[in-house]
C-alpha cells in the first residue's frame, strides 16, 4: 500500500527537482468503505464509501490547487490495462499541471490543504503518484 510519499522518495523529488513544468499523474484505488480510524475529526456520521471520501478530498482540494497555480488536466475513471499487469487495477487517474516543484511544494505543505488531507487518506487502499516533465525536444 502506498498512500504518503517516504522520506527517501521526497528527498530524491525535491532534493534534485525538474526545471519547469510538472504534470503529476496520480493513480488512484479506492477502499470499499472508506477509513477515517486516523482521522475521526474529519468522520461522517455514518459510513461512505472510499470513493465519496476521495471527492469530499477533492472538494476540499481544489481552491488550494488553484491558488497555487495548479491545473487540472485529466480526471478520469480507469479500467484494465491494455498493456500491463492484470491482477493491477485503478479505480481512477488524475494529471495535475504545476508550473515549477516548487510550486506544488507550496500547495501541498499549505497548513490549510493538510486539514482535509485526511478525507485522501481514509478513501484510498491504493495509490501511485508519478511526477513528469516535459520530454527535451
Amino acid at each position: 500500500m502506498h498512500i504518503e510519499p517516504t522520506p527517501e522518495a521526497g528527498a530524491a523529488f525535491f532534493g534534485n527537482p525538474p526545471s519547469g513544468p510538472i504534470v503529476m499523474l496520480n493513480l488512484l484505488r479506492f477502499r470499499e468503505i472508506a477509513d477515517y480510524s486516523e482521522h475521526a475529526d474529519l468522520a461522517p456520521d455514518s459510513p461512505i464509501s472510499g470513493q465519496q471520501a476521495y471527492e469530499r478530498y477533492a472538494e476540499h482540494t481544489m481552491p488550494f490547487l488553484l491558488e497555487a497555480g495548479g491545473t487540472l488536466l485529466f480526471r478520469g475513471s480507469a479500467s484494465c490495462y491494455l498493456i500491463g499487469p492484470t491482477d493491477e487495477r485503478w479505480d481512477q487517474v488524475l494529471a495535475v499541471r504545476y508550473e515549477s516543484a516548487a510550486v506544488f511544494l507550496t500547495f501541498a505543505t499549505n497548513t490549510a490543504y493538510l486539514a482535509g488531507l485526511g478525507h485522501r487518506t481514509a478513501a484510498l487502499e491504493d495509490s501511485r503518484l508519478l511526477p513528469m516533465s516535459p520530454a527535451a525536444a
